[in-house]
């Protein structure tokens, strides 16, 4: 090779540094990662206007986030009640899994969750500022978890009820109107320390992970005359409810569903509170959603409102009458069906999706989004792929987990459930959105039945040492009485009205 004269090899060597530092400067000048802003929400059903769980429901400020990015209307818990679905979510591990199922223990006092990275911890590994207040977890935050945990303020519950005043009922359970000011109240002083936060987060020289947790719509649900204003008492339209919706169930359905703490359905028809419990359930997540848009608005007006992620969710779903049933325990559609909504950098806007999905798969879903790496030893997925194509092929169903071996299979149009005696249930939501026609019998139903066991959990272990509060006959005791036993008395139980109940409301 003849040598290139020096002057020559000066122009050569000069112009490929000039293409060189061309080609690595844009990754020099790479976006800072994604903030996170972690909205929770405490026994929110449906009944959200982007969800059409109730014609009369006004969420404008869910159903605006919902138009910023994707909603998942076809999401579901993992457990029916706070405890087990927020350990679920917050490790990505079934209750199957851990044997978590009930409202205790506490996930950090037993195997072989106490040393498990939650989300937030992932987060904070990954280089995040994490800071939270209000319910994120059952009971006390997580100290692991958190850079700063601000302390719970405001105004919840007062020292008498209001409607629901039987002698011998549980305190929590009542619903009403209160002369409280929402600015005195619990869970807008939560959106108010949020809001501030948003304003004085963005300067730290971390990404932030903002998680808030609202306490209502559960129980009492209470809020003020403004939000019942927006549904007056003469107008509210009940849930639509069959008398007999109960004859075609499993009689270990009726046990695993009763719910010592909650009224019995007979009873708030024949008393006339239903519509009141209503009422009172629609204004308070009118409420909670003006509380979202307190948030959405603050960011709207930081300087990182366009790189941080917005995730909003539900725990579980709530009855008020369907199925003739009244709040969760139960894996039935409206325990089950939550909000879930993704926006934000690598969200498409205005999206709706309809495919399966699961709480569990936020924690994959997020470490995705802010291009951390994924978490190894966790049962949820990316969502990732929906939130790009919402119509993208999609075979795997929500499954929700009520006690050992009782577990709901919900796919895009059908749910199947099977019980620890075996007994099952199958409804068609493209013909029997409410599931009133259990279709389990039907031959007919066959190769449906077989493709939805499929996804049944292989593992199934038993209740954790300190199991608690299920408040179903069947696990009163932590699952340490025999099926049949419980069963037996769940019949007792069933055949005996709680005494209260009996008496006149003074």
């Amino acid at each position: 090779m003849i040598p290139l004269p020096p002057i020559l090899r000066r122009l050569v060597t000069f112009a490929i540094m000039m293409m060189t530092a061309t080609a690595a400067s844009p990754l020099t000048a790479a976006e800072p990662p994604p903030n996170v802003l972690f909205i929770a929400i405490d026994d929110m059903n449906d009944w959200v206007g982007c969800l059409d769980g109730h014609p009369q429901v006004k969420t404008p400020h869910i159903d605006a986030l919902a138009e910023r990015g994707v909603n998942f209307t076809n999401a579901h818990c993992q457990a029916p009640i706070c405890n087990c679905s927020r350990v679920s979510l917050t490790l990505s591990q079934r209750p199957s899994t851990t044997g978590m199922y009930f409202l205790a223990p506490n996930f950090r006092t037993v195997e072989p969750t106490k040393h498990a990275e939650t989300l937030f911890q992932y987060f904070r590994g990954h280089g995040y500022y994490l800071t939270t207040r209000g319910k994120i977890f059952h009971g006390k935050p997580d100290p692991a978890s958190f850079d700063h945990i601000e302390p719970d303020s405001g105004w919840r519950r007062g020292k008498e009820k209001i409607r629901y005043v039987l002698p011998g009922t549980h305190p929590l359970w009542d619903w009403g109107q209160v002369d409280v000011p929402d600015e005195d109240q619990r869970d807008y002083q939560t959106a108010a320390w949020a809001v501030e936060q948003l304003k004085t987060l963005p300067d730290g020289e971390k990404p932030f992970f903002l998680a808030i947790g609202f306490h209502l719509p559960h129980v009492p649900i209470y809020a003020s005359k403004k939000w019942f204003d927006l549904y007056p008492l003469d107008q509210v339209k009940l849930p639509p409810v069959l008398d007999n919706d109960q004859d075609d169930i499993p009689e270990i359905a009726r046990q695993l569903t009763l719910n010592s703490t909650a009224p019995r359905h007979q009873w708030m028809v024949e008393s006339g509170e239903w519509p009141h419990a209503v009422q009172a359930y629609l204004a308070a997540n009118s409420f909670v959603d003006s509380l979202v848009g307190m948030m959405i608005e603050a960011l709207d007006e930081t300087k990182v409102a366009d790189n941080t992620i917005i995730v909003l969710w539900s725990d579980h779903g709530f009855h008020l009458g369907e199925k003739q049933k009244w709040a969760k325990r139960s894996i039935w559609e409206e325990t089950t069906r939550i909000p879930l909504i993704f926006a934000g950098p690598g969200v498409p806007r205005g999206k709706t999706c309809s495919r399966p999905a699961e709480l569990l798969d936020i924690y994959p879903t997020l470490a995705d989004l802010c291009g951390l790496p994924a978490k190894e030893g966790i049962e949820g997925v990316s969502l990732r792929p929906l939130l790009e194509n919402s119509g993208a092929e999609w075979d795997r169903p929500a499954i929700t987990t009520f006690g050992p071996n009782n577990h709901s299979i919900r796919s895009e149009h059908f749910r199947y459930t099977v019980y620890d005696d075996g007994s099952e249930e199958l409804y068609d939501h493209r013909t029997d959105p409410n599931e009133w026609h259990n279709l389990a019998g039907d031959p007919k139903m066959a190769n449906i039945i077989a493709e939805h066991r499929q996804w049944l959990p292989k593992v199934n272990v038993a209740p954790l040492p300190g199991s608690a509060g299920s408040d179903s006959p069947l696990y009163g005791e932590g699952g340490k009485v025999s099926l049949q036993e419980a069963m037996e008395r769940g019949r007792n139980q069933q055949e005996k009205p709680r005494k209260a109940e009996k008496k006149k409301q003074p």
